[in-house]
């Protein structure tokens, strides 16, 4: 999002409009499904203005180098760092404890400029995957141009060095180099995108090639690049109005055309791209100006040089940084959604805040007396960053604080749990006092940790078969040495069964073999996953982990999953036959080895984060609650168990240890039931022991 020296209307015009249709996108998605594509068309903008500059003025030295990186810290540093610190202040005060460390760790992250790689892991973790979005997330694309910006005035300096060296023509070495730069960024962001498109999005190899563009589009018709006249090449007029017009349908098509489902960047995110660099190849303000024709003006030309919109390109920076906060955080403020008076507000108070930066932060420290001497940029780039960290540091100290309470709150509660604590408040005919918020376990901030250990992030273990190949995974829980051994197999919500798993293995001496995957559900159905890939790397799993727990040979199999992708050919909601016949295979192959399985009915989900909604309602949290209709799934494994019609296969429903009959509650007996949007807490599934034993044992019994 880089200014040039030098301002073209046209490109402030298409500013104004890459940032509105972003600032429309987040607060009202429905408009434009597609306004996504604004950032995409930052890039080719950025890409062109510094790639002009430094081809006009190419770098040779360090302290070139230097200098370069001097501008973009000033110009660039102060109004991102004012609006870091001003939304970890507003979100300290406004949001719920639980998002404080999530929005700590990122805004850390964005004063470093490398969230966009934080989030690319955040994206392929399941879990994390579902947390809800930080005010500071839109850093992402600010972290991918610093780090285009730290690197692309290395590569021309020594293209330009080269060509000297070589005597070859500095044109030709120039953009023979960045161009198979660009191809190769872009062969891999068509890749990974296919491969593995929650990381792809936020990466910086998959987006250099939108940011190449825009200088291949500078080596083109840019003034003074690499010697050339002082005059900006555009074609022909009549190819020019073409190409501008073009360009524009184009950025509009996919903002019209394109959803969250559109795979992307990959090769769709081609139609952006290239429309944003066909409109400024045409320079459609110039064509509009020219006198030379005498064949009129370019009504494109005339829309893109309006004052209002003008006004909005100058602002367009400190528009992208300060409407993303505002959407997150109000809601907090406004009841949990946003209506149509919210969406004002949020537009007309980015719109001044935005005013207000340009006059005050941007513009004074962008003057050429904060230019000099060299050094003093880089000590004023390093103070801001400097404090965001500091300030998120202080973040995180708070919420480790916090936790070290909450977990002292928690061994007490555990050790002196009583017949109303957990899933024994459930019991029928007992009646149980109402926990207070103060006294709820875990502690709402801690409830997101509050896993099993099968998660690397607790146990010290990585239990799990991920994307994009789930390769084999096998962990071993309780008394290794035991005689009785447990297999447990399925998704993320088998392995949310494990602390009860772990309490009975401990009382009963017995082994706990896990056999898990993300996401991926042990039925043999083709599974619609992200990609191909990650569909048939799942059907793999399957098959792979029927045949090493038939190898096992455990005295039990404790089988249960979530369906929360659809069978192929099926949607999501009429995928529960294709599925039943899918388990019943698994479990019917189990049978005929001579193995018991027990098959778990699948737990109610929320579909809403619980811990972030008892701490937003901390007065009330029966808000939280749901009906046991809407929370409690449909799952075809109890028919599949009667399809194979087996004495060695059952199936067992605990939901009524869940959800009482009339309501799903987000805290029963003083214990927060999730820790996400549908996956139970640790301490919550401990709970659950009891009644998971009944169960089991009818079947080890025989």
């Amino acid at each position: 999002m880089e200014r040039s020296e030098g301002v073209r209307a046209d490109i402030q015009g298409l500013r104004a409009v890459a940032v509105g249709v972003v600032l429309v996108y987040h607060v009202a998605p429905s408009l434009l499904p597609g306004g996504f594509v604004g950032v995409d068309a930052f890039f080719v903008i950025s890409g062109f203005l510094i790639t002009s500059h430094l081809l006009a003025h190419p770098p040779a030295t360090g302290r070139d180098l230097a200098t370069f990186w001097s501008r973009r810290i000033r110009r660039l540093l102060p109004a991102s760092v004012l609006v870091l610190a001003t939304t970890l202040v507003a979100s300290r005060l406004i949001a719920p404890d639980t998002a404080w460390d999530n929005t700590a760790r990122q805004a850390r992250a964005a004063g470093l400029y490398v969230v966009n790689w934080l989030l690319a892991h955040d994206a392929v973790d399941y879990l994390a995957a579902e947390n809800k979005p930080t005010p500071v997330q839109h850093f992402w694309s600010l972290s991918v141009e610093e780090q285009f910006y730290a690197v692309w005035p290395i590569l021309i300096l020594l293209l330009v060095a080269a060509a000297r060296r070589t005597r070859l023509p500095p044109m030709l070495l120039v953009t023979t180099g960045l161009g198979v730069v660009v191809a190769a960024s872009l062969t891999y962001s068509i890749v990974e995108t296919a491969t593995d498109p929650a990381a792809a999005y936020f990466i910086t190899p998959t987006r250099i090639w939108e940011l190449g563009i825009g200088g291949l589009v500078a080596l083109a018709c840019a003034p003074r690049v690499l010697g050339r006249p002082d005059a900006v090449r555009t074609p022909p007029r009549p190819i020019a109005l073409a190409l501008g017009w073009a360009g524009i349908a184009a950025i509009a098509l996919s903002v019209v055309t394109y959803s969250g489902s559109t795979p992307f960047p990959g090769w769709q995110a081609l139609l952006p791209v290239l429309g944003t660099a066909a409109v400024i190849a045409a320079h459609p303000t110039r064509t509009s100006t020219s006198t030379r024709t005498g064949t009129g003006t370019d009504p494109l030309g005339r829309l893109l040089a309006l004052r209002p919109v003008q006004w909005l390109g100058d602002v367009s920076y400190s528009v992208y940084l300060w409407h993303w906060p505002l959407v997150v955080l109000l809601p907090y403020l406004s009841g949990g959604t946003l209506g149509n008076l919210d969406r004002l507000v949020i537009i007309v108070t980015t719109l001044v805040l935005a005013a207000l930066t340009k006059r005050f932060v941007e513009d004074p420290f962008r003057r050429p007396g904060w230019a000099r001497p060299l050094r003093r940029p880089y000590l004023l780039g390093a103070t801001l960053m400097a404090l965001v960290v500091l300030l998120a540091s202080a973040q995180s100290l708070e919420v480790d604080h916090r936790q070290h309470l909450a977990q002292q709150q928690l061994a007490a509660a555990l050790a002196t749990a009583g017949p109303c604590f957990g899933a024994a408040a459930l019991t029928p005919g007992r009646t149980c006092p109402t926990t207070t918020y103060d006294h709820i376990v875990p502690a709402p901030a801690d409830a997101p940790d509050d896993k099993s250990d099968a998660y690397a992030d607790v146990g010290g273990k990585n239990c799990w078969a991920y994307t994009p190949t789930f390769p084999e995974q096998h962990c071993v829980f309780g008394d290794a040495d035991a005689t009785t051994r447990i297999a447990l197999v399925g998704n993320s919500h088998a392995g949310q069964w494990l602390p009860a798993l772990q309490a009975l293995a401990k009382a009963h001496h017995w082994r706990i073999d896990t056999f898990l995957a993300s996401r991926c559900a042990s039925a043999d159905v083709r599974q619609v996953l992200d990609t191909d890939q990650h569909s048939s790397a799942c059907e793999s799993w399957v098959r792979r982990t029927v045949a090493a727990v038939t190898a096992a040979k455990p005295d039990l199999v404790v089988m249960t999953n979530r369906i929360s992708v659809p069978a192929a050919g099926h949607t999501l909601s009429d995928s529960g036959a294709a599925y039943r016949q899918g388990y019943a295979q698994v479990m019917k192959a189990w049978a005929d080895a001579g193995l018991r399985v027990l098959a778990l009915h699948d737990t109610p989900a929320p579909g809403q984060q619980i811990p972030d909604c008892v701490a937003t309602h901390s007065d009330d949290t029966s808000a939280c609650d749901g009906k046991p209709s809407d929370w409690i799934p449909d799952d075809p494994v109890t028919d599949a168990v009667r399809d194979v019609a087996s004495p060695r296969v059952r199936s067992a429903d605990l939901d009524d240890h869940i959800c009482s009959a009339t309501v799903c509650r987000a805290v029963t007996g003083g214990v927060i039931t999730y820790f996400d949007g549908s996956h139970l807490t640790a301490t919550y599934a401990r709970t659950l022991a009891p009644y998971l034993d009944v169960a089991m044992q009818r079947l080890l019994r025989g």
